[in-house]
């Protein structure tokens, strides 16, 4: 025997056409939780991250339904082999995916079609009020339909595709779940053409980007391909006289893993970033284990703090440049040598002179410029103390376009130099000029007569 359908009358099909929704304002809240409280199977909730609160009115303005979306759940089986991308993708895009957390209609108005209508109505308008409200669309939508009281007819009515059961675990911490043994439906819904293409792409259209951007880095590194890593950080002295909860070998490790992974590396960022690691990077990393819970911790902001301001960065720079040695081979020594300085992000000035190979940016060592010196002038000369230069060519910007330098860099380093000389060293261009008169330009004419010449410290050699 068919279901009985009963078809709405007249007066309720006027009725569900005439239905609205829209956000509901911030004074409206109190009373959107005391109806779910009241009238929905689950009672109310507390939305967690990104969130936007529907209400269903009729002409007049009276509520007739309530919708709650949210972040979606973390990891779904279904939904994972639906959309088709991998565990970092997920991790990284999951707020492109918003859940139907809560969906209700109001006793005394469940006429035929009201539901499936509201659905309509919220799919049509929901990435542009996401959009508005965090800066960004959503790509796909959830919901989960308990079948012991309902069996998701409204859902599927409105487009949305039912992908299974879910396994039955609840979230009851902000990373912790545990199994409640009552599965739910699970229904999904593309809230854009392509949703799930674009979700599996290796890169998210500029649209998206920004979801992604606001991800914590993650090392996705194994345990043992932190070893050797670890084995050359090792060598790194311990500042702290007493026995520390986390040594200084594994801090230091956490910070240029946060480098490699692209990571902001403030204190408080690095508490972050090392939270995201799992307890068998935090194991190999020497992290200490917790009595109680027997779970591997990671350092404070504090501490961090601590191992930034005392740690020997020259030690460090020794590690590094041995690791590097190791996974990248021996240096090529016809690459140029580029030193810069680059103001440190989020350092209130500070600056920091650095050596690297191009055009393999190969690191080769760096140092601070401290803050009372006017220049980085005297700290490129210090470095060039500590750098292999022999039979290299060594470029600098036009700050550096000194005798001294030039002398040092040839007579006791034995190498070649490729400098810039500004419209400002007037006297210096007039010598080039005079000496050099012959030599073909190496760039074009308009380039050399407005921007700079070159200078270099052997016979000029033909372009």
């Amino acid at each position: 025997m068919k279901p009985y359908i009963r078809m709405p009358s007249e007066q309720e099909q006027a009725l569900v056409e005439q239905i609205q929704v829209r956000p509901i304002r911030a004074l409206e809240r109190a009373r959107f939780m005391r109806l779910l409280r009241k009238h929905h199977y689950l009672g109310d909730l507390q939305p967690v991250g990104e969130q936007v609160l529907y209400v269903a009115v009729s002409p007049n303005g009276g509520w007739r339904g309530l919708l709650v979306f949210c972040a979606a759940a973390k990891h779904l089986r279904h939904r994972e082999a639906w959309i088709g991308w991998s565990n970092e993708q997920r991790r990284r895009r999951l707020g492109l995916v918003v859940n139907n957390a809560r969906f209700l209609i109001l006793p005394g108005y469940h006429v035929p079609n009201l539901a499936t209508r509201i659905l309509r109505l919220v799919r049509q308008r929901l990435c542009a009020d996401w959009q508005e409200r965090y800066a960004h669309p959503l790509a796909a939508a959830e919901a989960f339909v308990d079948p012991e009281h309902f069996q998701g007819t409204i859902y599927k009515a409105a487009g949305w595709q039912e992908l299974g059961l879910t396994d039955g675990y609840g979230r009851v911490g902000m990373d912790y779940y545990v199994r409640h043994n009552r599965p739910k439906r699970l229904f999904v819904c593309e809230l854009c053409a392509g949703a799930r293409r674009g979700l599996q792409a290796e890169h998210l259209k500029p649209a998206w980007a920004a979801v992604e951007a606001k991800s914590i880095p993650r090392c996705t590194l194994k345990t043992r391909e932190l070893q050797s890593l670890v084995e050359h950080l090792k060598g790194v002295a311990e500042y702290r006289s007493r026995t520390p909860t986390h040594p200084v070998w594994g801090l230091l490790a956490i910070v240029t893993l946060a480098y490699l992974c692209g990571a902001p590396r403030g204190q408080k960022d690095l508490v972050k970033f090392a939270r995201q690691l799992n307890q068998g990077q935090r194991r190999a990393l020497g992290m200490r284990r917790d009595r109680h819970t027997r779970l591997y911790g990671v350092p404070s902001q504090p501490t961090f703090c601590r191992f930034l301001q005392s740690v020997d960065a020259m030690q460090i720079e020794r590690a590094v440049l041995a690791f590097q040695e190791q996974v990248r081979g021996a240096a090529d020594r016809s690459h140029v040598v580029a030193i810069d300085g680059k103001t440190v992000r989020g350092s209130q000035g500070e600056q920091i002179l650095t050596a690297v190979e191009v055009p393999s940016l190969r690191y080769l060592g760096s140092a601070p410029v401290p803050v009372d010196k006017t220049n980085e002038i005297p700290v490129a000369r210090e470095l060039f103390k500590r750098l292999d230069l022999e039979g290299r060519l060594v470029g600098l910007d036009a700050l550096h376009t000194q005798m001294e330098s030039c002398c040092q860099l040839v007579q006791e380093h034995g190498a070649d130099y490729l400098l810039t000389a500004k419209d400002n060293q007037k006297g210096l261009r007039r010598a080039i000029r005079s000496r050099l008169a012959a030599v073909p330009a190496a760039f074009s004419p308009s380039a050399t007569d407005t921007d700079s010449s070159l200078e270099r410290g052997t016979q000029p050699r033909p372009p």
